[in-house]
């Protein structure tokens, strides 16, 4: 160990005094790690400095160290682990396939500082005592989420969702188990029909991923304008438009909110605007947007359906006091078409466990929902419900036979 830490002393003046920049010179850097190593095994086998046991792992250390995420870059590397948190120097989790476990990789609170800022560098963002929350996107794809004393207790607590592609379209969700073949040609002929789609469920469901592959079926001379906290959405679309939310500056002025973001998506000639998720006051301008005939999708926190949409209604409220629920709800149920709520099961699998519908009727400041496909006790399959979509001329126009595709296995 005390061989690795010389080294690593080495390597980072020597990247210094060359002037490289590990992250866009990393063929330069990998060669002269490599040189590094090999002259300092050949110097330490002439006596008076610490021998390297295992060149390549001291070589996979010092780059882990000098290019990397240290200790944690092999969570990174690894492919089964989706995500990545420390509570503390001593305590860090990851998980791989929705299930948590506590590794034995154990930190030292400067590293944990060091990682961190390390992991920021690229983003742009900070975190500091006057903004003690950051959000940020690493190079890989992956999100971050940072929080820092005094609004931890002691410790700085980080999140890494990593970008792990498992899905990229509905036949893929059909593959992993997530939907039937059914459910997935009838959401696939929804989103291509222009039918506005709310997917709802809990932390780690698979909601983004889910939105993802909804967003892959929209037809490819569509323009999809994206609204997020932080890019997380890969559309592989030839006409996407893509903007993420800004922090404030240190003077607390420059702040982008996603509120604004939608409010600017509306002039950049969408087809269809996705939102990452709605959490607060933007509801209502994604509500706005949706009911004057723009195509959308967004993402929401939700125990079920029908929750989903109670919870739509009331989000808006926070939009200012002149906004009411008299104006709200009968929105909610002229703009939004259809639910699916995904969930994350105990044993790590994510499913989607009902595709709601709603008709666009009210009923004493109830919004109406039908259930048009449910999952009929634990574990079992998703099957066709009783209820329809609405909206049937949009299939009819978009060349697709609505009988057909919900003809099979009705309850």
């Amino acid at each position: 160990m005390d061989a690795v830490r010389t080294l690593e002393g080495e390597v980072r003046e020597l990247i210094r005094r060359s002037g490289l920049d590990p992250a866009r010179n990393e063929t330069e850097v990998r060669r002269l790690v490599h040189d590094a190593v090999a002259d300092y095994d050949e110097r330490s086998l002439l006596g008076g400095m610490p021998v390297l046991t295992d060149v390549d792992a001291a070589s996979r250390a010092v780059w882990d160290t000098v290019a990397g995420y240290g200790p944690l870059q092999q969570y990174f590397d690894d492919p089964s682990v989706e995500e990545i948190w420390v509570n503390e120097p001593s305590r860090v989790f990851v998980a791989r396939n929705g299930v948590a476990e506590l590794t034995t990789t154990l930190l030292a609170h400067d590293q944990v500082r060091d990682l961190v800022e390390r992991m920021l560098k690229s983003s742009g963002r900070r975190v500091d005592l006057s903004s003690p929350f950051v959000d940020a996107v690493l190079p890989d794809g992956s999100r971050l989420h940072v929080v820092i004393p005094d609004i931890t207790r002691a410790h700085w607590y980080v999140n890494v969702r990593k970008f792990v592609v498992k899905a990229d379209s509905m036949d893929d969700l059909v593959r992993l188990g997530t939907l039937t073949r059914q459910a997935a040609h009838f959401l696939e002929a929804a989103v291509a029909s222009g039918l506005n789609v709310l997917v709802a469920g809990g932390t780690q469901a698979g909601k983004t991923t889910l939105l993802n592959c909804l967003a892959s079926a929209v037809p490819a001379r569509e323009r999809i304008v994206t609204c997020e906290e932080v890019f997380e959405l890969r559309i592989p679309h030839r006409d996407v438009a893509s903007m993420q939310c800004r922090q404030p500056s240190l003077e607390g002025t420059g702040e982008i909110p996603l509120r604004r973001l939608v409010k600017e998506a509306l002039r950049m000639r969408p087809s269809r605007i996705v939102v990452g998720e709605v959490r607060q006051a933007e509801s209502l301008d994604l509500l706005i947007a949706l009911n004057s005939g723009l195509p959308g999708m967004c993402t929401i926190h939700a125990n079920s359906a029908r929750e989903a949409v109670t919870k739509m209604c009331t989000l808006p409220l926070l939009a200012g006091e002149n906004v009411s629920a008299r104006f709200v709800v009968p929105t909610v149920a002229a703009s939004i078409d259809l639910v699916v709520h995904a969930a994350l099961e105990r044993d790590g699998r994510r499913t989607v466990g009902e595709i709601a519908a709603v008709p666009g009727r009210v009923e004493g400041d109830v919004v109406e929902i039908a259930d048009l496909f449910v999952r009929r006790g634990a574990g079992g399959e998703l099957v066709r419900a009783d209820g329809f979509p609405p909206h049937a001329d949009r299939f009819e126009r978009a060349g697709y036979d609505l009988s057909a595709l919900l003809a099979q296995g009705v309850t």
